[in-house]
Protein backbone atom coordinates (compact mmCIF):
# COMPACT_ATOMS: atom_id res chain seq x y z
CA UNK A 1 0.00 0.00 0.00
CA UNK A 2 2.64 2.60 0.92
CA UNK A 3 4.92 1.53 -1.62
CA UNK A 4 2.09 2.13 -4.54
CA UNK A 5 1.78 5.44 -2.82
CA UNK A 6 5.39 6.16 -3.09
CA UNK A 7 5.85 5.18 -6.61
CA UNK A 8 2.85 6.89 -7.91
CA UNK A 9 3.84 10.00 -6.63
CA UNK A 10 7.71 9.50 -8.18
CA UNK A 11 6.36 8.40 -11.19
CA UNK A 12 4.30 12.09 -11.37
CA UNK A 13 7.32 14.31 -10.21
CA UNK A 14 9.89 12.40 -12.96
CA UNK A 15 7.18 13.37 -15.78
CA UNK A 16 7.90 16.87 -14.57
CA UNK A 17 9.79 18.91 -17.33
CA UNK A 18 12.72 20.15 -15.16
CA UNK A 19 15.19 22.07 -17.01
CA UNK A 20 17.71 24.71 -16.40
CA UNK A 21 16.14 28.20 -17.39
CA UNK A 22 16.82 32.10 -17.88
CA UNK A 23 13.84 33.95 -16.49
CA UNK A 24 13.28 37.63 -17.26
CA UNK A 25 13.38 40.53 -15.17
CA UNK A 26 9.31 40.15 -14.48
CA UNK A 27 10.62 36.60 -12.87
CA UNK A 28 8.67 34.74 -16.18
CA UNK A 29 10.83 32.11 -18.34
CA UNK A 30 12.56 33.49 -21.03
CA UNK A 31 14.66 30.44 -22.57
CA UNK A 32 16.27 27.00 -21.88
CA UNK A 33 20.04 26.97 -21.66
CA UNK A 34 21.36 23.93 -23.81
CA UNK A 35 24.25 23.37 -21.01
CA UNK A 36 25.38 20.14 -19.12
CA UNK A 37 23.64 20.75 -16.23
CA UNK A 38 20.09 20.88 -18.22
CA UNK A 39 21.69 17.69 -19.94
CA UNK A 40 21.61 15.99 -16.42
CA UNK A 41 18.43 16.57 -16.05
CA UNK A 42 16.84 16.21 -18.84
CA UNK A 43 18.63 13.43 -20.68
CA UNK A 44 21.33 11.63 -19.06
CA UNK A 45 22.55 12.32 -14.85
CA UNK A 46 25.31 9.69 -15.37
CA UNK A 47 25.83 6.45 -16.66
CA UNK A 48 23.80 4.67 -15.01
CA UNK A 49 20.54 6.89 -15.05
CA UNK A 50 18.45 9.28 -17.31
CA UNK A 51 17.71 12.67 -16.38
CA UNK A 52 13.77 11.02 -15.26
CA UNK A 53 15.15 8.16 -13.42
CA UNK A 54 17.64 10.45 -10.93
CA UNK A 55 14.23 12.04 -10.67
CA UNK A 56 12.30 9.25 -9.17
CA UNK A 57 15.56 8.03 -7.54
CA UNK A 58 15.45 11.34 -5.91
CA UNK A 59 11.87 10.98 -4.80
CA UNK A 60 12.16 7.50 -4.08
CA UNK A 61 15.09 8.29 -1.23
CA UNK A 62 13.61 11.22 0.38
CA UNK A 63 10.51 9.30 0.87
CA UNK A 64 12.34 6.30 2.68
CA UNK A 65 15.01 8.51 4.70
CA UNK A 66 13.23 11.60 4.71
CA UNK A 67 15.90 13.83 3.35
CA UNK A 68 18.68 12.71 0.34
CA UNK A 69 21.42 14.15 -0.50
CA UNK A 70 22.18 15.02 -4.61
CA UNK A 71 26.12 14.84 -5.12
CA UNK A 72 27.83 16.21 -8.46
CA UNK A 73 29.92 13.10 -8.82
CA UNK A 74 31.77 14.74 -11.92
CA UNK A 75 32.27 18.33 -12.06
CA UNK A 76 34.67 20.27 -14.05
CA UNK A 77 36.30 21.37 -10.47
CA UNK A 78 37.26 20.10 -7.07
CA UNK A 79 33.82 20.74 -5.52
CA UNK A 80 35.65 20.67 -2.04
CA UNK A 81 38.23 23.37 -2.39
CA UNK A 82 36.56 25.48 -5.24
CA UNK A 83 33.22 27.62 -5.52
CA UNK A 84 32.29 27.33 -8.67
CA UNK A 85 32.32 24.40 -10.78
CA UNK A 86 30.35 22.96 -13.98
CA UNK A 87 28.60 20.02 -13.49
CA UNK A 88 28.45 16.88 -15.33
CA UNK A 89 27.36 14.14 -14.20
CA UNK A 90 25.13 13.77 -10.41
CA UNK A 91 23.64 10.86 -8.13
CA UNK A 92 21.94 10.14 -5.31
CA UNK A 93 23.27 9.36 -2.09
CA UNK A 94 22.66 8.51 1.06
CA UNK A 95 23.59 10.94 4.36
CA UNK A 96 25.49 8.79 6.77
CA UNK A 97 26.57 12.03 9.27
CA UNK A 98 25.64 16.08 10.15
CA UNK A 99 28.72 18.49 10.69
CA UNK A 100 28.26 22.26 10.93
CA UNK A 101 29.65 22.72 7.25
CA UNK A 102 29.74 19.09 5.75
CA UNK A 103 27.65 15.90 5.26
CA UNK A 104 29.33 12.61 5.01
CA UNK A 105 27.60 11.01 2.63
CA UNK A 106 27.40 7.11 1.04
CA UNK A 107 27.43 7.27 -2.61
CA UNK A 108 27.96 4.61 -5.27
CA UNK A 109 31.29 4.79 -7.17
CA UNK A 110 30.74 4.14 -10.80
CA UNK A 111 34.46 3.72 -11.92
CA UNK A 112 34.52 0.80 -8.96
CA UNK A 113 31.35 -0.59 -9.10
CA UNK A 114 31.18 -0.14 -4.85
CA UNK A 115 29.37 2.02 -2.18
CA UNK A 116 32.11 4.58 -0.25
CA UNK A 117 31.46 6.95 1.94
CA UNK A 118 32.74 10.55 1.32
CA UNK A 119 33.06 13.93 3.59
CA UNK A 120 31.06 17.33 1.25
CA UNK A 121 31.13 20.66 1.89
CA UNK A 122 27.20 21.39 2.54
CA UNK A 123 27.29 23.94 -0.49
CA UNK A 124 28.00 22.02 -3.06
CA UNK A 125 25.60 19.04 -2.40
CA UNK A 126 21.91 19.62 -2.90
CA UNK A 127 20.34 18.60 0.54
CA UNK A 128 16.56 17.82 0.11
CA UNK A 129 14.03 17.27 3.06
CA UNK A 130 10.85 15.76 2.57
CA UNK A 131 8.08 18.13 2.90
CA UNK A 132 5.69 14.86 3.43
CA UNK A 133 8.72 13.94 6.86
CA UNK A 134 5.61 14.66 9.22
CA UNK A 135 3.40 12.30 7.57
CA UNK A 136 6.18 9.76 5.99
CA UNK A 137 9.19 9.70 8.34
CA UNK A 138 8.37 10.68 12.17
CA UNK A 139 8.43 7.68 14.44
CA UNK A 140 5.17 8.60 15.16
CA UNK A 141 3.60 9.31 11.90
CA UNK A 142 0.70 8.07 9.79
CA UNK A 143 3.04 6.27 7.47
CA UNK A 144 4.82 4.46 9.94
CA UNK A 145 2.19 3.23 11.84
CA UNK A 146 0.01 1.44 8.95
CA UNK A 147 3.99 -0.21 7.91
CA UNK A 148 3.90 -1.66 11.44
CA UNK A 149 0.46 -2.88 10.86
CA UNK A 150 0.97 -4.46 7.76
CA UNK A 151 3.96 -5.66 9.21
CA UNK A 152 2.34 -7.40 11.81
CA UNK A 153 -0.65 -8.33 9.47
CA UNK A 154 2.31 -10.84 7.72
CA UNK A 155 3.85 -11.96 10.41
CA UNK A 156 0.03 -13.22 11.98
CA UNK A 157 -0.81 -14.09 7.80
CA UNK A 158 2.84 -16.50 8.15
CA UNK A 159 1.88 -17.88 11.28
CA UNK A 160 -1.73 -19.08 10.11
CA UNK A 161 -0.12 -20.60 7.07
CA UNK A 162 2.80 -22.31 8.71
CA UNK A 163 1.38 -25.96 8.36
CA UNK A 164 1.46 -25.97 12.31
CA UNK A 165 -1.43 -28.15 13.94
CA UNK A 166 -1.84 -26.06 16.90
CA UNK A 167 -3.12 -28.72 19.22
CA UNK A 168 -3.57 -29.36 22.86
CA UNK A 169 -3.71 -32.75 24.29
CA UNK A 170 -5.52 -33.76 27.78
CA UNK A 171 -3.79 -36.45 29.22
CA UNK A 172 -5.93 -38.66 31.59
CA UNK A 173 -3.77 -37.75 35.21
CA UNK A 174 -2.58 -34.30 36.33
CA UNK A 175 0.65 -32.87 35.21
CA UNK A 176 2.25 -31.27 38.26
CA UNK A 177 5.48 -33.68 39.41
CA UNK A 178 8.03 -33.74 37.59
CA UNK A 179 7.75 -37.36 36.85
CA UNK A 180 5.02 -36.65 35.10
CA UNK A 181 5.79 -33.88 33.40
CA UNK A 182 8.29 -35.74 31.78
CA UNK A 183 5.67 -38.43 30.78
CA UNK A 184 3.54 -35.89 29.06
CA UNK A 185 6.66 -34.41 27.32
CA UNK A 186 7.59 -38.21 26.57
CA UNK A 187 3.81 -38.59 25.17
CA UNK A 188 4.01 -35.04 23.07
CA UNK A 189 7.28 -35.96 20.95
CA UNK A 190 6.08 -39.60 20.33
CA UNK A 191 2.79 -37.75 18.58
CA UNK A 192 5.07 -35.32 16.75
CA UNK A 193 7.10 -38.20 15.29
CA UNK A 194 4.14 -40.40 14.27
CA UNK A 195 2.69 -37.51 12.10
CA UNK A 196 6.57 -36.38 11.09
CA UNK A 197 6.99 -40.21 9.94
CA UNK A 198 3.81 -40.97 8.62
CA UNK A 199 3.14 -40.80 5.13
CA UNK A 200 -0.31 -39.16 4.96
CA UNK A 201 0.57 -37.33 8.72
CA UNK A 202 -2.02 -40.18 10.62
CA UNK A 203 -1.20 -40.54 14.18
CA UNK A 204 -2.80 -42.47 17.14
CA UNK A 205 -3.78 -41.26 20.69
CA UNK A 206 -4.74 -43.28 23.83
CA UNK A 207 -8.77 -43.60 24.26
CA UNK A 208 -8.39 -41.85 27.69
CA UNK A 209 -6.63 -38.78 25.51
CA UNK A 210 -8.54 -35.90 24.39
CA UNK A 211 -7.08 -33.48 21.43
CA UNK A 212 -8.18 -30.20 21.44
CA UNK A 213 -7.50 -27.97 17.71
CA UNK A 214 -6.78 -24.80 18.33
CA UNK A 215 -6.29 -23.52 14.53
CA UNK A 216 -9.44 -21.87 13.89
CA UNK A 217 -9.40 -18.42 12.03
CA UNK A 218 -8.05 -15.69 14.46
CA UNK A 219 -9.86 -12.81 14.58
CA UNK A 220 -8.97 -9.58 15.31
CA UNK A 221 -9.51 -6.16 14.22
CA UNK A 222 -6.05 -5.40 12.14
CA UNK A 223 -7.71 -5.13 8.70
CA UNK A 224 -9.88 -2.55 10.69
CA UNK A 225 -7.26 -0.31 11.55
CA UNK A 226 -5.15 -1.00 8.25
CA UNK A 227 -8.42 0.60 6.49
CA UNK A 228 -8.79 4.12 8.90
CA UNK A 229 -4.40 4.26 8.93
CA UNK A 230 -4.88 3.42 4.64
CA UNK A 231 -7.45 6.42 4.52
CA UNK A 232 -5.79 8.98 7.48
CA UNK A 233 -2.85 8.30 5.00
CA UNK A 234 -4.03 9.30 1.89
CA UNK A 235 -6.10 12.61 3.25
CA UNK A 236 -2.92 13.53 5.24
CA UNK A 237 -0.88 13.31 1.59
CA UNK A 238 -3.70 15.05 -0.40
CA UNK A 239 -4.76 12.24 -2.81
CA UNK A 240 -7.36 9.63 -3.41
CA UNK A 241 -7.44 6.00 -4.38
CA UNK A 242 -8.72 7.09 -8.05
CA UNK A 243 -5.64 9.16 -8.38
CA UNK A 244 -3.59 5.13 -7.88
CA UNK A 245 -6.04 3.77 -10.05
CA UNK A 246 -5.71 6.23 -12.57
CA UNK A 247 -9.62 7.56 -13.02
CA UNK A 248 -9.44 10.53 -11.18
CA UNK A 249 -11.00 13.22 -13.06
CA UNK A 250 -9.55 17.33 -13.81
CA UNK A 251 -10.31 19.13 -10.40
CA UNK A 252 -8.57 15.66 -8.69
CA UNK A 253 -5.88 15.98 -10.24
CA UNK A 254 -5.19 19.72 -10.10
CA UNK A 255 -5.73 19.59 -6.22
CA UNK A 256 -3.18 16.35 -6.60
CA UNK A 257 -0.22 18.01 -8.36
CA UNK A 258 -1.11 21.47 -6.36
CA UNK A 259 -0.69 20.03 -2.71
CA UNK A 260 1.60 16.71 -3.23
CA UNK A 261 3.74 17.28 -6.67
CA UNK A 262 4.21 20.88 -6.66
CA UNK A 263 5.80 20.70 -2.69
CA UNK A 264 7.79 18.32 -3.75
CA UNK A 265 9.32 19.65 -7.10
CA UNK A 266 9.55 22.59 -5.77
CA UNK A 267 11.77 21.53 -2.96
CA UNK A 268 14.03 19.96 -5.18
CA UNK A 269 14.36 22.86 -7.47
CA UNK A 270 15.14 25.28 -5.42
CA UNK A 271 17.88 23.74 -3.36
CA UNK A 272 19.84 22.69 -6.98
CA UNK A 273 19.24 26.15 -8.05
CA UNK A 274 21.18 27.33 -4.87
CA UNK A 275 23.72 24.63 -4.75
CA UNK A 276 24.51 24.08 -8.40
CA UNK A 277 23.98 27.32 -9.42
CA UNK A 278 26.79 30.18 -8.99
CA UNK A 279 25.56 33.70 -7.38
CA UNK A 280 26.81 35.39 -10.82
CA UNK A 281 24.39 32.94 -12.82
CA UNK A 282 21.37 32.90 -10.53
CA UNK A 283 21.48 36.93 -10.17
CA UNK A 284 21.71 36.63 -14.23
CA UNK A 285 18.03 34.78 -13.79
CA UNK A 286 19.25 31.64 -13.82
CA UNK A 287 17.06 28.96 -12.37
CA UNK A 288 16.52 25.17 -11.79
CA UNK A 289 12.96 25.32 -12.91
CA UNK A 290 9.87 22.61 -13.48
CA UNK A 291 7.27 23.08 -15.76
CA UNK A 292 3.89 22.33 -15.87
CA UNK A 293 1.64 21.55 -18.95
CA UNK A 294 -1.75 22.87 -18.13
CA UNK A 295 -3.21 21.20 -21.06
CA UNK A 296 -1.79 17.79 -19.97
CA UNK A 297 -5.08 17.11 -18.12
CA UNK A 298 -7.82 18.26 -20.06
CA UNK A 299 -9.62 16.15 -23.17
CA UNK A 300 -8.62 16.62 -26.85
CA UNK A 301 -12.51 17.53 -27.38
CA UNK A 302 -12.44 20.17 -24.84
CA UNK A 303 -9.28 22.13 -26.06
CA UNK A 304 -11.18 23.93 -29.55
CA UNK A 305 -14.05 25.51 -26.80
CA UNK A 306 -11.13 26.72 -24.68
CA UNK A 307 -9.24 28.06 -27.57
CA UNK A 308 -13.15 29.66 -28.76
CA UNK A 309 -13.33 31.46 -24.99
CA UNK A 310 -9.32 32.82 -25.10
Amino acid sequence: IVNAVYNRIAVDVAEMDIEHVRKNSDGFFEETLDDELNTCLTLSANIDQTGRNLIKDIVMSMFDEGVVAVVPSSTSSNIITNTSFTVYEMRTARIKQWFPKHVRVEMYDDETGTKREVTLPKRAVAIIENPFYSVMNEPNSIGRRLISKLNLLDVIDEQLGAGKLDVIIQLPYVVKSPLKKQQAEARRRDLEEQLNNSKYGVAYADGTEKIIQLNRPLENNLMTQIEYLTNMFYSELGICEEILKGTADEKMMLNYRNNVLEPILTAITEEMTRKFLSSTAITQGQRIFFIQNPFKLIPVANIADIADKF
